[in-house]
């Protein structure tokens, strides 16, 4: 087994894509902070990805930087004082665009993979 077969026991998610499930989680969820984020794209997934803090944290970040999400303070279940994320009408936006280019995008491809010789 390679390297690469290796790392892949569970699936990736693909490339560029990370950000756009935080910002529909947070649009569907509403404020959750990181863990429990991490842990709902893994419950969708439907258990075949798993997500480490050092894949997810930095994408919040990102996120927060162009200003689609914010953070606040507050308690999480567990009465641990976490920071929650939000988001912003900016990033409500995006998404908005971010799902219509993807759905044009996964439409172009599956026109050529139906497409018969």
């Amino acid at each position: 087994m390679s390297t690469l077969d290796m790392t892949k026991t569970k699936s990736d998610i693909p490339h560029g894509t990370l950000d756009l499930l935080i910002l529909r989680t947070l649009d569907t969820m509403g404020p959750l902070h990181g863990y429990a984020i991490a842990r709902r794209l893994e419950q969708v997934g439907g258990g075949t990805t798993r997500l480490s803090q050092g894949a997810v944290y930095p994408a919040l970040i990102r996120l927060e930087q162009q200003e689609l999400i914010r953070t606040q303070w507050g308690l999480s279940e567990t009465n641990r004082e976490v920071k929650f994320y939000e988001l912003t009408p900016p990033g409500a936006a995006h998404l908005r665009k971010e799902i219509a280019s993807w759905e044009q995008s996964t439409a172009l491809i599956a026109k050529f993979l139906g497409a018969r010789p």
